[in-house]
């Protein structure tokens, strides 16, 4: 299976609750991020350059918490910045379970193996490793020599003690998809669970703190779709967590609405609106977020700055609650998360 059986029967479960109520507008994952402190500085990412002001400060366990029985969602992506630099990561998690939460620790794995002993071992958690490529490439854009070798040390570890393990790559214009291929090889041989798969997406944050590079980063939406086009036969044998539906949105063969209400975003500052990528203001109540923002005015086509996004976080939401595709798109996600 694609996701544990457990975490399958929760969000079903969760999902007909909310079809019952007739809700159209409610939370999947919830983007928890304890503290924005990293040691990285990856040349794709604006959290560290966004909150330079904020990077002292993290939030409590209990501030934590209340986040989570706010939202309400049943699956909580704890990320950040590094949230293994956070000192109380391990009760975190340990309390997360306790609420019936499946947790995806989303981490550059750099200090996976030291931290391991601090983490519950329990089918719940799931540790999520990033890696944009082989040694030579990872390591040029997290902008650090040694880190891809410090994650697979880490990758190792964590499943020679039992861990779920999976993977989250993003997918950059210079980005070899030849490369990919042969690291998803790779992964595959060390047994991980699961391989995420995202374009990068030019955020202004970013873009801001990138004036020279980006344009040698950041795709187009036409561009996205000719380098998933293309890599569709090398990725096909992998074990993917990106679901059919997603990837053919990538690859420009069907079209889908922006979901990014399915995974807001928590932090020192509160809840990050509109989105998980751009932070335009933060809301002090997860209800104030959900009744504040206008979610249709968001996606391709209708905001400007979001022309260019098709990252995981706005539209898998919208491909996992996809019901205008008939019996074929739930055959097809069925067999997709069996295999």
């Amino acid at each position: 299976m694609r996701f544990p059986f457990s975490l399958t029967r929760q969000m079903t479960s969760y999902l007909l609750r909310k079809k019952l109520t007739g809700e159209k507008i409610f939370p999947l994952v919830l983007m928890l991020e304890p503290l924005h402190a990293c040691n990285l500085r990856c040349s794709g990412c604006g959290r560290i350059r966004e909150y330079a002001g904020t990077m002292n400060r993290r939030l409590s366990v209990a501030a934590c918490l209340e986040a989570v029985k706010e939202c309400g969602a049943p699956i909580v992506s704890l990320c950040g910045g590094e949230p293994l630099i956070y000192p109380e990561i391990g009760e975190l998690i340990e309390k997360l379970i306790q609420r019936k939460k499946h947790i995806y620790l989303c981490t550059n794995g750099l200090m996976l193996e030291k931290k391991l002993p601090d983490l519950p071992r329990n089918k719940r958690l799931m540790i999520n490793v990033h890696l944009d490529g082989m040694e030579t490439t990872h390591d040029r854009i997290v902008e650090r020599q040694g880190v891809f070798e410090a994650a697979v040390r880490g990758i190792k570890a964590a499943k020679a003690a039992g861990y779920a393990v999976c993977t989250n790559t993003t997918i950059y214009k210079e980005t070899d998809m030849h490369e990919i291929a042969v690291l998803f090889a790779y992964l595959t041989e060390l047994e991980v669970d699961g391989l995420m798969i995202s374009p990068a997406y030019g955020y202004e944050a970013v873009q801001c703190s990138l004036p020279d590079r980006g344009a040698n980063i950041f795709m187009t939406k036409a561009e996205i779709h000719e380098k998933f086009r293309a890599a569709k036969a090398m990725l096909g044998r992998f074990k993917l967590t990106a679901s059919p539906i997603y990837l053919d949105f990538l690859r420009g063969e069907r079209e889908l609405p922006c979901a990014a209400w399915a995974n807001p975003t928590y932090n020192v500052r509160g809840w990050r609106a509109p989105c998980y990528l751009r932070g335009e203001m933060h809301y002090e109540s997860y209800l104030m977020l959900a009744e504040a923002t206008d979610w249709d005015a968001l996606g391709p086509g209708k905001d400007p700055k979001c022309e260019h996004c098709l990252v995981h976080c706005g539209f898998e939401p919208a491909a996992v609650l996809r019901s205008d595709g008939g019996l074929r798109d739930l055959l097809k996600m069925a067999v997709w998360q069996l295999s």
